[in-house]
């Protein structure tokens, strides 16, 4: 009981230091909170949370504070987070929809994030190392080059140039005639549907032993550009919006704006940062980490909340990328975890297909 007593001290202690920014006193919480004990039970509650070093008293006859370690239990704590009203969503799955490619999604994406929350908001584009094929388009230039565009099931498209080879001694040179290319074409789109990047090397391999005689290299250079292409790891994109909101009162950081900035400024980095959050366990699919918890300078002062987004996140906590929101450590941690999980479902639903 005592337990669960002074988890309650300290979730108030938490809220009322994110509403007001000042530290928070036992005459506060008394005031402002139905606890159900004395004043002198909250005084010794939160005496032994300062102890434990979850709150601290930033100096002399001050009140509290939660520090890293006591943000970090209320969130661990949060019994539920509480959905976006359902005029809210509807709006957010609209304004998604309206987007005309991925740039313009992803960048609407990102001021969702960033109005939802007031802070600054972190979209990654879809990595192409998890994207799946969805379509293959062949362009002839001229008489001994092909240009091959690759789209991805979210919307990515990318184009590479590919030489085409030379025949074997003996045999007819390889002609880009409409034939070859619609054959081609419709082979390698029948064979990546539904499939992966690690399922598509076994499928364009029966492609290149399937396709008519003469066309067989040119169909194994098809395939390993496509495989290159979806493989690079060199296109990883991360989009920034609301950094403006870093210059608002409420994000007031001890350290000032500058460690903050050259932080979200190092973009691989913060890449590097998000793909770690990826694959830790968090609050349904959303991932938190609390000032020091960054490992990132600049950061020590600042919260990251992150979720994936893409096909399969919803029901493997698996996506094709991440996206999240950067703000103090004394954040509303429920109402941002709300915004990011709410964006990052319904931007798995509106991806380009």
């Amino acid at each position: 009981m005592t337990e669960e007593r002074r988890l309650e001290v300290l979730r108030a202690i938490v809220q009322d230091y994110v509403a007001t920014q000042e530290p928070v006193g036992s005459r506060v919480l008394t005031e402002r909170h139905r606890l159900g004990v004395s004043p002198a039970t909250i005084r010794n509650d939160m005496a032994a949370l300062e102890e434990a070093g979850l709150i601290a008293q930033p100096h002399t006859s001050a009140g509290r504070i939660p520090t890293d370690k006591g943000y970090r239990l209320f969130v661990d704590r949060l019994a539920e987070v509480r959905p976006l009203s359902t005029p809210r969503k509807r709006a957010i799955e609209t304004f998604l929809s309206q987007g005309v490619d991925l740039d313009d999604v992803i960048s609407r994406a990102g001021r969702l994030i960033a109005q939802l929350t007031g802070q600054v908001a972190v979209v990654q584009y879809p990595s192409l190392r998890r994207s799946g094929l969805r379509h293959l388009e062949l362009v002839p230039v001229g008489t001994d080059r092909l240009l091959v565009v690759v789209i991805t099931d979210t919307g990515r498209v990318e184009q590479r140039f590919l030489e085409v080879p030379a025949a074997p001694p003996g045999t007819d040179p390889v002609t880009l005639d409409d034939g070859v290319l619609t054959e081609l074409r419709a082979r390698f789109n029948a064979a990546a549907t539904g499939k992966r990047l690690t399922e598509l090397p076994g499928a364009f391999a029966r492609v290149a032993a399937q396709v008519a005689p003469g066309s067989e290299s040119l169909a194994e250079s098809i395939g390993a550009t496509v495989l290159d292409t979806l493989g690079e790891e060199n296109e990883e994109r991360i989009v920034l919006a609301g950094t403006a909101n870093l210059a608002r009162a409420s994000m007031r950081f001890e350290q000032g704006l500058q460690p903050v900035l050259e932080a979200l400024e190092e973009q691989v980095v913060l890449f590097g940062l998000l793909t770690a959050m990826a694959l830790e366990p968090g609050v349904g699919s959303v991932a938190v980490r609390i000032g020091h918890e960054t490992r990132l300078e600049g950061l020590t002062e600042a919260s990251v909340v992150t979720s994936p987004y893409g096909p399969d996140a919803d029901d493997a906590g698996d996506g094709v990328a991440i996206l999240g929101s950067i703000g103090p450590t004394r954040m509303d941690y429920p109402a941002t975890i709300a915004a990011v999980r709410a964006v990052a479902r319904y931007l798995s639903r509106v991806l380009p297909s």
